[in-house]
C-alpha cells in the first residue's frame, strides 16, 4: 500500500530517537536507535488524499479520529523526534506544499477569530489563569505560577510602554481585557480595548464593570482597520500608547504593511506602540493542519519581516526580547490545567475537540522548546524619542522593587489562588 511505503520510508530517516509503529495490518515495526522512545499505533491508512496531500493535515486529523493512537504523555516526545530529525521531514515538502491555506481576508475575520475564541468562556476557564489572559506569561522566578506570570507579564508590557496619568491607550485585541484595566487601575489612563470576539468582549466589560473602571475603560467588537473611520471620536484616536498582545498572529501576511499603516497613523507624534507576537525563525506559511482547525487564516513572520515593516512604515525600532521560554512554561502550565480538566471538556464539546486542542497545546510548546518559534516584544515610537532611558536597568529595577497591588492579583486571589 502506497501509504504504508511512503511512513515507512520517512521513518527509517529517523537518526534521533525511536519510534515501534504497529500498522493496521498488524505488521509491527521499530525505526531509530537511541534517545526518546514512543509507541504509534496506526489502526488505519493516512488520508493523504482527502487531506489534499498535506502529512501534518492527514496526520492531525488522524491523530484527532483516533486511527494513529499516541499516548498524550508520548506526544511531547513525538514532537521532540520530529525536531531532531528534519532529514525525515524534510522529505515531505513535496506533500506539504500542495495544501491551500486559508486566505485571511477582512469579510472573513471576525469569523475566522471566532472559530477559535467564541466556544464559550467557561472552556477557556478551564486552563488559563484566572484573569483569562491568554498570551504568554512572565517567569521572573523559577517557582512562578502561571497567575503570577501573567501578572508580571502584563506589568512589564506596561512598564515598557512608559504610561503616564491621564494618557491614551489603545489595546489591539484586547482578549478579555485585564491589560487595559490594569493600565487604567495602575497608571490611571484612559483606555480603549478592540476585540472581534463577542465573548471576549462580554467578559472584558464584565471586568470593567466590576472593577469600577468603565469611566475609564471601553472595549468595543471592531476591526483595527476600522478605527481611523470610526464615527465616535474618542475611539479613533489618536492615542499616546498602543499594546498588541497575541494580535498580531491573525492579521495575515498580506495585511501586515496596513497594520503597521494603522498604528502609524494612530500614534501621537512621540508615541510608544508595543507588539508581542509568536515569530518563527523559517519564512514558511501557516501549518496546514493548525490553519484549518485552530487559526485560520494566520501567519507567523519572522522578526526581519517586523523590523523592516517598522522601518518601513516610520515607526523607530527601540527595544526587542525574545521571551521564548516563558511561552515554553506557559504552555506546559496551559497543557497540564486543559488535561487535568479532560472530563469537563469533553462534556462541554466531545472528545474529538479535546483531542484537536490537546494536539495543538503539545505542538506549540515544542514549537517554542526544540523548533523554529519565538515571541517577540517588539518597542517602538512614531519619530525618534529624545529621552529614552539609556540601559533598561530601570525596567528590571521597578520588577523587582514590585509595586502597587492591582487587578490581576486581586483577580487570582478572588480565585483562591496565591499570587507572590
Amino acid at each position: 500500500m502506497v501509504e504504508k511505503r511512503l511512513i515507512d520510508q520517512v521513518l527509517r530517516r529517523i537518526r534521533s530517537g525511536r519510534a515501534i509503529v504497529r500498522f493496521w495490518d498488524g505488521d509491527e515495526r521499530s525505526y531509530g536507535s537511541s534517545g526518546r522512545l514512543i509507541h504509534v499505533a496506526a489502526d488505519a491508512p493516512l488520508r493523504l488524499r482527502k487531506t489534499l496531500g498535506s502529512a501534518s493535515l492527514a496526520f492531525g486529523e488522524a491523530y484527532v479520529r483516533g486511527d494513529i493512537r499516541i499516548s498524550e504523555n508520548e506526544l511531547d516526545d513525538f514532537f521532540w523526534i520530529i525536531a531532531h530529525n528534519q532529514g525525515a521531514v524534510h522529505a515531505l515538502k513535496p506533500l506539504r506544499r500542495v495544501y491551500r491555506r486559508e486566505r485571511n481576508r477582512r469579510s472573513r475575520q471576525r469569523d475566522q477569530v471566532s472559530r477559535h475564541y467564541d466556544v464559550g468562556n467557561d472552556y477557556y476557564r478551564l486552563f488559563l489563569d484566572s484573569s483569562l489572559t491568554y498570551s504568554c506569561g512572565y517567569f521572573e522566578h523559577e517557582g512562578d505560577s502561571l497567575e503570577a506570570a501573567q501578572v508580571q507579564k502584563i506589568d512589564h508590557v506596561l512598564r515598557k510602554l512608559r504610561l503616564e496619568p491621564g494618557q491614551r491607550l489603545l489595546d489591539v485585541g484586547s482578549g478579555w481585557g485585564a491589560l487595559a484595566v490594569a493600565a487604567a487601575k495602575k497608571y490611571d489612563v484612559q483606555a480603549v480595548g478592540i476585540t472581534l470576539s463577542h465573548e471576549q468582549l462580554a467578559g472584558s466589560n464584565e471586568l470593567a464593570a466590576r472593577e469600577g473602571v468603565s469611566d475609564r475603560v471601553q472595549f468595543r467588537l471592531m476591526n483595527y482597520q476600522d478605527l481611523p473611520g470610526a464615527d465616535d471620536p474618542a475611539v479613533r484616536g489618536p492615542y499616546d500608547r498602543i499594546a498588541s498582545v497575541g494580535m498580531f498572529e491573525h492579521v495575515g501576511r498580506h495585511l501586515h504593511r496596513n497594520y503597521f499603516q494603522v498604528l502609524h497613523g494612530l500614534l501621537t507624534p512621540g508615541g510608544v506602540g508595543m507588539v508581542h507576537a509568536i515569530t518563527n525563525q523559517m519564512h514558511q506559511g501557516n501549518d496546514a493542519w493548525t490553519d484549518r482547525h485552530i487559526f485560520p487564516g494566520g501567519y507567523l513572520p519572522t522578526v526581519q519581516e517586523v523590523e523592516g515593516l517598522l522601518a518601513d512604515e516610520g515607526l523607530w525600532s527601540i527595544d526587542r526580547e525574545n521571551l521564548w521560554q516563558h511561552y515554553v512554561r506557559t504552555l506546559s502550565a496551559w497543557r497540564r490545567n486543559h488535561q487535568e480538566n479532560h472530563d469537563r471538556i469533553v462534556a462541554m464539546f466531545d472528545e474529538e475537540f479535546y483531542r484537536t486542542r490537546d494536539l495543538w497545546l503539545a505542538g506549540s510548546k515544542a514549537g517554542f522548546d526544540y523548533g523554529t518559534l519565538g515571541l517577540a516584544q517588539f518597542v517602538f515610537t512614531r519619530g525618534k524619542p529624545t529621552d529614552w532611558p539609556l540601559t533598561r536597568r530601570g525596567l528590571y529595577a521597578q520588577a523587582a522593587a514590585g509595586g502597587p497591588r492591582h487587578l490581576v492579583q486581586r483577580v487570582a486571589e478572588r480565585a483562591g489562588s496565591s499570587v507572590p
